[in-house]
């Protein structure tokens, strides 16, 4: 009689996804999240694990341009969606955008590690909601946990960013001007 363990692996799986604008072709297990797809299989690792429960919103990465926890969502979830990560708000040149340098001038990054979730919360936000007001900003960020910044600093960049975007567009314009993908 055999005694040996049966080794079993789990079913794997080929999916499609759009990543910042590449097309990416990743072999996984079904249940694996997002965020293990973006940092461990495509090298996106700006997309930061924090909690892993969807409460402290650093996974944060824009999918059809809402926000979305990236360590609740599978990555067989997000086949066919425009997906965004913190690495698509780079200028083109590797250089900052003007909401990474909104969030350099007001100081609204102490140790860094929620910052991505809160670029890219931002960016999503500021291009649905251009003329947000600061309550509107400070509501949408208490979405995510920071533990050094106090937010306030991350509301006063948010809204720097908001109003340096509408100061440029003297008659009506795409709001995403900022934004460079």
């Amino acid at each position: 009689m055999n005694t040996d363990p049966v080794v079993t692996h789990p079913p794997l799986q080929l999916i499609a996804l759009d990543v910042n604008g590449e097309q990416h072709e990743v072999i996984t297990e079904p249940r694996r999240t997002l965020v293990d797809v973006l940092r461990h299989d495509l090298r996106l690792t700006g997309t930061h694990v924090g909690c892993e429960h969807g409460i402290c919103g650093a996974c944060t990465v824009l999918v059809d341009e809402r926000p979305v926890r990236a360590c609740l969502m599978f990555a067989a979830q997000a086949e066919g969606a425009r997906i965004r990560t913190v690495e698509s708000l780079s200028d083109g040149d590797g250089g900052l955008n003007d909401l990474q340098r909104a969030f350099t001038e007001h100081h609204a990054l102490q140790c860094g590690f929620c910052t991505p979730g809160f670029l890219i919360l931002a960016d999503g936000f500021l291009a649905e909601r251009p003329d947000a007001s600061k309550e509107e900003i400070r509501e949408v960020v208490a979405s995510n946990l920071c533990r050094c910044t106090g937010y306030q600093t991350i509301v006063e960049a948010i809204d720097a960013c908001a109003t340096a975007r509408r100061g440029a567009c003297a008659t009506p314009c795409d709001m995403s001007a900022g934004k460079e993908h």
